[in-house]
């Protein structure tokens, strides 16, 4: 790939983060990233995922945790959003 390309990449899923959970840290895009990814993998290949699941159930665990924290983020951040736009009126 060049340069450009994962520079610019990298910027969509930087605002991708922020708009989805209000935070844009290294972290929360790291996060956001394997949210991604393996939520696609659920979608698309429902049995490699379940596969995945059996062999690893620690990982299953903590990628079920990870599911729950971004669920919170995007609800908190929701909750803002729609707090601060009833405040506007």
């Amino acid at each position: 790939m060049n340069a450009r390309f994962q520079t610019e990449f990298d910027a969509l899923v930087e605002k991708f983060a922020e708009l989805l959970t209000g935070d844009a840290s290294p972290e929360t895009i790291e996060k956001i990233k394997l949210w991604s990814v393996y939520n696609h993998i659920h979608k698309t290949m429902p049995a490699l995922a379940s596969h995945w699941n059996q062999n690893h159930p620690e990982s299953k665990a903590d990628i079920r945790r990870l599911f729950e924290e971004v669920r919170d983020l995007n609800q908190k951040l929701k909750a803002e959003n729609k707090a601060s736009s009833s405040e506007e009126k």
